[in-house]
């Protein structure tokens, strides 16, 4: 699930966004306390296609199925309706994965994290589609939502499946998995629960065995990389490189007490 940029689909520019829903999604190109200066980036805007599906979906489900960021902390409980255990779920792409785990798992809380209009109108439509209780979306900047949305000892898990590799040696400082968030997280991890990565870059696998295995309230759940968990599906596009020879690296780690 890369998040670089989003799928490109349908021919033409899209129309435009009502009003509302503009004002709705533009938190997440400017949030307090969100000056470039606190942290840098993985993503970069750009615009992208949008389906009519999906730009319908924005439009009537925004505010159904998603969270608005705010700097405060979410009431989990009061967010999903219920006590669970909650899972989090960075840069979910267009959805596929999040609605298939979130459908295995009907007794945990799935919160997605994703900043790109056309992957949270397709999320938002699977829920929809799919009748989906458990899952709900903060389209918003990871950092951001973990550091002020979510409190300390709370998550079950955390899931981040292929990451924007940023291959350039240049742009490797732009790379999500850094020792300062990879420490925010763990932070919100509570002990016993997990941080799940997945990469197909090479050296992006290597750097992040560097960084989790660095984290103090980390353990290795394994001796390096960890087979594909059953409740991880492989996607289309993992099939299709496995298939070419390019590899998968799952790490699991485990938030210790």
């Amino acid at each position: 699930m890369n998040t670089s940029t989003p799928e490109s689909q349908g021919a033409g520019a899209p129309a435009a966004l009502s009003d509302a829903t503009q004002a709705a999604l533009r938190p997440a190109d400017q949030a307090p306390h969100s000056p470039g200066a606190t942290h840098i980036r993985s993503f970069v805007h750009r615009r992208g296609h949008i389906t009519q599906s999906q730009r319908e979906a924005l439009e009537t489900l925004l505010d159904k199925w998603s969270i608005p960021y705010a700097d405060r902390r979410l009431d989990l409980a009061a967010a999903f309706g219920r006590e669970a255990p909650t899972i989090l779920e960075i840069g979910f792409g267009m959805g596929e994965t999040t609605q298939k785990i979130a459908q295995a798992r009907p007794d945990d809380n799935f919160l997605g994290i994703e900043v790109f209009n056309a992957g949270v109108g397709s999320l938002l439509r699977r829920i929809e589609e799919s009748g989906l209780q458990n899952l709900r979306i903060v389209q918003h900047d990871a950092v951001e939502v973990v550091r002020d949305m979510i409190a300390p000892d709370t998550l079950a898990g955390v899931h981040i499946y292929f990451p924007d590799p940023w291959p350039k040696k240049r742009h490797h400082k732009r790379r999500l998995i850094q020792p300062p968030f990879v420490s925010l997280l763990a932070s919100r991890i509570k002990p016993g629960g997990y941080l799940h990565c997945a990469t197909d870059w090479q050296d992006y696998a290597v750097q992040m065995l560097e960084v989790l295995g660095a984290e103090p309230l980390l353990r290795n759940t394994v001796a390096d990389y960890a087979p594909r968990p059953e409740y991880r599906p492989q996607t289309k596009f993992e099939t299709r490189g496995l298939r070419l020879g390019h590899g998968v690296w799952d790490l699991i780690f485990q938030r210790t007490a």
